[in-house]
């Protein structure tokens, strides 16, 4: 990661930097704030010494006057310490406070005020394909996923399954957020054959053998820890019945596809496909957190289930976008888009395949995906 820039843009004033772990929360920020203090919650002294005096805190930013900043990372493991910034920066200390975390669930559930406001809160993905540039292979990023702490194993396959098995399953159990760490896992499992689908977890508690109430708690744990999102539907000016229920992400596809079970009943053209939606869903939902102007991430679908896998919709316009893990392009591939461009025409309708040429077909323009996400950049949407 030495040679890699984020696309990352740090606010002036106090603010929190969410992510999974393993997005490069501690690497980014030792590089943006290297004068800082550096309190580390991972390090079990440090974080046995605050939760025995939280105010020793304070003792520690008196201690060396003139300091810039102060980072405390994974924050969500004494939520106390938010107290004690936020009485310092009551006091007008001429300090930006920067907090790193992997858990908004503790946060929440602490009672925390979140500095009541005084505190931006941003996030950290994983490598978008125009950070690491020519780095970046499509075959690859689809079986490995896109995480820096796996792009930068000597190992990436190791790395990944070790990322899967420690954080998602034991590191979930030693939180406390699950009482038998069995049922979680059968949950991964089954939930991971929802990605790029429409949520439906009437099935996936069937699937896992738990029941819905425990289902709708494993979810809210994967989002509370940054590692799955649900894509709502567009429905601004709508002339057409639409879905209602949202799609499914895990936030990184190599981590969809270390927890999808296969076998010989499971199509690999099923899985790529579902990989390669993910792996264009966690860019544009990068691309929405980088940007300037309020950009949100949909997908569009009639109830007849005509549909477009992702509406881009902000300032810089109406973007819609079908993905297709075919290396040609078949008038079929097209009747969603153009359906969209019927109610929405001020639209730009794009569709994403495995190809390698550009095409204009029907006033929609055809794009390779890996030359569409390399030139997918903050602020600049590929035309």
């Amino acid at each position: 990661m030495e040679s890699i820039t984020r696309y990352f843009k740090s606010p002036p004033d106090h603010f929190f930097l969410l992510g999974p772990r393993g997005t490069g929360k501690t690497w980014l920020t030792q590089r943006l704030f290297p004068e800082a203090l550096r309190i580390d919650l991972l390090e079990p002294e440090t974080l046995r010494s605050l939760s025995a005096r939280p105010e020793r805190l304070r003792e520690l930013i008196e201690g060396r006057p003139g300091i810039p900043q102060v980072v405390i990372d994974e924050v969500q493991k004494l939520p106390v310490l938010l107290e004690v910034a936020h009485l310092m920066i009551e006091e007008k200390h001429d300090i930006q406070f920067i907090f790193t975390g992997s858990s908004a669930r503790k946060l929440r559930r602490g009672g925390v005020n979140l500095l009541g406001g005084r505190a931006a809160h941003k996030s950290l993905h994983p490598f978008m394909a125009a950070e690491i540039g020519a780095q970046f292979n499509l075959e690859k990023a689809l079986r490995m996923g896109m995480l820096p702490v796996v792009h930068g194993g000597k190992v990436p396959e190791e790395t990944l399954r070790a990322y899967s098995g420690l954080y998602l399953r034991e590191e979930v159990q030693m939180e406390g957020l699950v009482r038998t760490i069995g049922s979680f896992s059968r949950f991964l499992e089954a939930i991971s054959f929802s990605q790029a689908s429409v949520l439906n977890l009437a099935n996936v508690a069937r699937e896992c053998h738990v029941n819905r109430k425990s289902v709708e708690g494993y979810l809210e744990i994967l989002e509370d820890l940054l590692l799955a999102f649900r894509v709502p539907v567009f429905t601004r000016r709508a002339k057409r019945e639409l879905a209602v229920h949202p799609k499914f992400y895990l936030f990184d596809t190599g981590v969809f596809r270390a927890n999808r079970p296969t076998g010989p009943l499971d199509a690999p053209y099923e899985i790529d496909g579902a990989a390669l939606e993910g792996l264009v869903a966690q860019h544009l939902r990068a691309w929405c957190e980088y940007s300037g102007g309020n950009h949100r991430l949909y997908y569009w679908q009639t109830r007849s289930k005509v549909e477009v896998d992702f509406v881009v919709y902000g300032e810089s316009g109406l973007h819609a976008l079908e993905v297709k893990n075919s290396s040609q392009v078949r008038p079929a591939d097209l009747s969603g888009l153009k359906s969209f461009g019927e109610d929405f025409p001020e639209s730009h309708r794009r569709l994403l395949y495995r190809g390698r040429e550009r095409l204009l077909r029907d006033g929609i323009l055809c794009i390779p995906c890996e030359e569409f996400l390399l030139q997918l950049k903050p602020d600049e949407f590929p035309s």
